[in-house]
């Protein structure tokens, strides 16, 4: 019997160095995170099925991101299934902490699941970085979010733009056309990007006569000004928003074909692209849905990432996770005596007893910096060689002087290790897969 040895579709596997990656592109978002003033929650990963379809839905088809998600059902017959985000785990939260002081800073880092289509870059399990104010219905809020992931992606070095929109302005322009149908025409309006202007002109028909559509076409051009001289419900917000970002430094450009979530965004919206391309972060104001189980209403704010996506992106250097290896030559008492000083410094190092060709090897495909060798004579005379895998240097150094030159070190995989690395891991799972299936034939 020949077992497939597989990941379920949609699922994988991070191993290093890309795990190495994203484990440092979320130690920059959640250094951004704090400096802002956010504390951590985690959640569970399984929730009640009844609470994870919006009130303000009719038919869950309605949206993509809630008839996706994994049902469950468990010994006792109960309805289930795995959370697809964080947003409707905050509505059951306020309703089980009612007494919880405002505004309540969170963020939360942790993986959502989605049994959708699959496709290059979609996945059914991805880890969401989400930060969120719950309390607080200050526009200052909303720039205070954008300025941080502005921050992120600029040390990560990712080139982005900022598009915003408000939704109370385009139910307006919507309206002022005479439209009714304002849902359908948003989503219409959604597919822009996708499938172009001539296309969703077409698919309006459906919902308004061709005056209307070229009038709403029309109005849709204009800039900001325009709405704030002719008094458009949702103005106001989107420009105090503007204002506040580019007292910060940050350009923002106005976009009204930008809808996000059907479901239940009320004021501002955002979306962080890569330029004249694809979402990077989006977030928006939300005040109708976290007070819900509270029956009342409770302003709020987010802004998400998804890591997958921001890790792909990211141009930094990866700090060298192992930063040397002690190389035993027939000295293990000693080798092992050192490793333990080492790492009571903070200075993570591994022991190889292998042959000096293979552990040199090695260190080059893993990325270490640096090959310490210890051999008789090094214990004689007390004094350790030390090899610079990168520039192949070598010295002689005490016991207290090569902790604190390895503790001096910033050290980094370079990116030609890391494809050296990525080719080594990818023959090393390609070999130990056949050798698994030579054994089960």
């Amino acid at each position: 019997m020949i077992i497939e040895v597989d990941t379920v579709k949609g699922f994988q596997d991070y191993l290093p160095p890309e795990s190495l990656k994203r484990k440092e592109v979320k130690r920059v978002i959640e250094k951004y995170f704090s400096l802002y003033g956010f504390l951590p929650i985690e959640t569970p990963f399984i929730e009640f099925d009844e609470i994870m379809k919006p009130d303000a839905l009719p038919n869950e088809e309605q949206d993509e991101a809630v008839s996706d998600r994994f049902r469950l059902k468990d010994r006792g017959g109960r309805n289930l299934g795995l959370r697809y985000e964080f947003t409707f785990q905050l509505n059951r939260i306020m309703k089980m902490n009612p007494t919880m002081k405002l505004p309540f800073r969170r963020y939360q880092i942790g993986e959502v699941f989605r049994d959708e289509p699959i496709g290059v870059g979609r996945f059914r399990q991805f880890t969401q970085c989400d930060v969120d104010i719950i309390g607080d219905s200050n526009v200052n809020s909303e720039a205070e979010l954008i300025t941080m992931a502005s921050s992120i992606l600029k040390e990560l070095n990712i080139p982005f733009e900022i598009q915003i929109n408000n939704r109370k302005l385009l139910n307006e322009i919507i309206e002022s056309v005479e439209i009714k149908n304002i849902k359908q025409v948003m989503r219409e309006l959604d597919k822009i990007d996708k499938i172009g202007e001539d296309t969703v002109k077409s698919n309006l028909r459906k919902f308004a006569d061709p005056n209307q559509i070229m009038t709403l076409f029309k109005l849709m051009e204009k800039d900001i000004t325009f709405f704030k001289d002719n008094a458009f419900e949702g103005i106001k917000d989107l420009e105090t928003l503007s204002t506040l970002c580019k007292k910060n430094g940050i350009v923002t450009k106005f976009n009204p074909f930008m809808i996000r979530g059907f479901g239940y965004y009320t004021g501002n919206i955002y979306e962080i692209k890569l330029p004249k391309k694809s979402t990077i972060v989006a977030g928006g104001r939300y005040d109708k849905s976290v007070g819900k189980y509270l029956n009342r209403e409770i302003p709020a704010v987010g802004i998400s990432f998804g890591l997958e996506r921001v890790t792909q992106l990211a141009n930094i250097p990866i700090p060298a996770p192992i930063k040397a290896i002690i190389l035993s030559i027939q000295q293990n008492t000693v080798s092992n005596s050192l490793a333990k000083k080492f790492r009571e410094s903070g200075i993570p190092v591994l022991v190889s007893e292998d042959k000096i060709g293979k552990s040199l090897e090695y260190a080059d495909a893993k990325g270490i910096p640096f090959v310490i060798f210890i051999g008789e004579d090094e214990v004689k005379k007390k004094k350790f060689k030390i090899r610079n895998m990168q520039s192949g240097e070598e010295r002689m150094l005490g016991e207290k002087s090569i902790i604190s030159f390895l503790k001096k070190q910033n050290l980094f995989i370079i990116p030609e290790q890391l494809e050296k690395a990525e080719k080594v891991e990818k023959t090393h799972k390609k070999d130990n897969a056949q050798e698994m299936i030579d054994e089960i034939k």
